[in-house]
């Protein structure tokens, strides 16, 4: 059992307090509203995926059991949206088909264009990922997940997970020598 730092504001939400949930949405919105966004790419979709998610998380509260952070099962359920709603849109998750394509490249000397770097350069370039390799990327590098995890969240092998990262990866490095 693990002591959450909002024990007190999550038992009064249990207990259908507003303003405890009210309190409760306001220290965790903000970053699942980050993570909606970068696994969405569009910033009205996080919005509609944040507002599912404490809906749900309200609705469900009583079944929360402190196993871990208030903020890792949030986060979990906003990532869970995320990936219905894509699969809602699409069949199947677009990856990279040109499984060669990257195959003979070798990481190039990062310092050429690292100091030109900023959060926002690393956003713009993920959008130009289709949105499996995009959602792999995020949860990997963002998110923390490792591969076992993500293969098992999306429903794919470990292997397609690593090989989806990699091509992801090296995809946002030119996109970003591109742009500086």
């Amino acid at each position: 059992m693990q002591t959450d730092i909002h024990r007190d504001i999550i038992e009064s939400s249990k207990q259908g307090n507003l303003k405890a949930q009210y309190k409760l949405y306001q220290l965790y919105a903000k970053a699942m509203y980050n993570i909606a966004c970068r696994m969405m790419n569009r910033r009205e979709a996080a919005e509609d995926i944040l507002q599912d998610a404490f809906t749900d998380a309200f609705h469900r509260l009583h079944t929360f059991r402190y196993e871990s952070s208030f903020g890792s099962w949030i986060k979990r359920i906003v990532i869970n949206k995320c990936i219905n709603e894509i699969k809602k849109k699409k069949a199947d998750l677009e990856f990279f088909d040109e499984m060669g394509c990257f195959e003979n490249e070798q990481d190039t000397d990062e310092g050429d264009y690292e100091q030109g770097l900023s959060v926002a350069h690393v956003k713009k370039a993920m959008e130009v990922l289709p949105d499996g390799s995009r959602m792999i990327f995020s949860l990997y590098l963002l998110e923390g997940y490792d591969h076992r995890e993500i293969a098992q969240i999306l429903n794919t092998s470990e292997s397609n997970s690593k090989s989806q990262y990699m091509r992801a990866k090296r995809r946002v490095k030119e996109v970003l020598k591109e742009m500086i």
